[in-house]
């Protein structure tokens, strides 16, 4: 399989982009490097609660199937590329940061923003406020480069087929942690997230939630997650750029304590293959039908 590498993402290509379809994974990164387990306060494990452990892995037919798949290779605790660029908490550093930093963002107000401060416990990432010059190193280096290649096989896949569709594969805790809207509840199988249907066209959506819900799957839209900051940055339907969110609920394929497949994960990555495959031999129907949010 023919692949391009960098190392902040790795592109893998079918042999022919038959269909407009991209399947990104920007959260399933696990390269974290002694610099930075160094400079956490907290262990290996509890930096990967904020992975999408092996979302990468669930999709990876997508190149067989004729579509391209994006995976990001840093962590997500070590910067976010969900958020935007100035979702930055400027009193997690020592010094000037040299980068606008977004006050007003509930994300960062979270702890969550482009640069982490918390993991999805609620627990501190670091015991001390770090170097101003890190900010600079992990966009420059990482966080940059992944938006540089996204925005790149957007442009190819648009300029190819006409339009592009976009999935943003993540992976969600089986029940809403600490931190987040729906503390304590239990979550469905799978959360489509299309920013209230401005993201992605609603034939499309809803038809990735009825192959999902015949194989058995609880579905719902946008809650709690209607689509972060790559959903919302380059859905636009009107423009012929559909970009849908997937979460996947982990408790399907995963051992949330342990961050180890399950014996579901193959029973899983098979159903997950069978969607890649409804999609790309559907696409075609969609150039004959509404492309902007009804």
């Amino acid at each position: 399989m023919p692949c391009i590498s960098h190392k902040a993402y790795t592109v893998f290509l079918p042999e022919e982009q038959t269909v407009p379809l991209i399947f990104s994974s920007p959260h399933s990164g696990q390269l974290y490097s002694a610099a930075f387990l160094q400079q956490s306060a907290l262990p290996l494990l509890r930096l990967r609660s904020t992975e999408d452990t092996f979302v990468d892995e669930l999709f990876s037919i997508s190149p067989e199937a004729g579509a391209v798949q994006l995976t990001a290779t840093f962590p997500r605790c070590y910067v976010d590329p969900n958020r935007a660029i100035d979702e930055i908490d400027a009193a997690m550093f020592d010094g000037d940061i040299g980068y606008a930093a977004n006050k007003s963002s509930l994300r960062v107000k979270s702890g969550l923003g482009v640069i982490p401060r918390v993991n999805l416990q609620g627990e501190p990432i670091y015991a001390s406020p770090l170097p101003a010059l890190e900010v600079a190193h992990r966009l420059e280096n990482y966080y940059k480069p992944y938006h540089i290649m996204l925005k790149r096989l957007i442009q190819q896949t648009k300029k190819k087929f006409g339009f592009c569709v976009l999935i943003d594969c993540h992976s969600m805790p089986s029940v809403g942690g600490p931190i987040d809207e729906d503390k304590g509840q239990p979550r469905v199988n799978f959360v489509l997230g299309d920013y209230y249907a401005k993201s992605c066209a609603p034939v499309f959506s809803r038809s990735v939630a009825t192959f999902l819900r015949r194989q058995g799957f609880a579905v719902q839209f946008n809650m709690p997650y209607a689509g972060g900051f790559i959903t919302q940055h380059y859905g636009d339907p009107a423009k012929n750029v559909h970009v849908l969110q997937i979460e996947v609920c982990r408790s399907l394929y995963m051992n949330e304590q342990t961050m180890e497949k399950t014996a579901n994960f193959a029973v899983l990555q098979t159903a997950l293959s069978g969607l890649v495959q409804h999609l790309s031999s559907g696409l075609s129907t969609l150039e004959n039908m509404p492309m902007a949010a009804e």
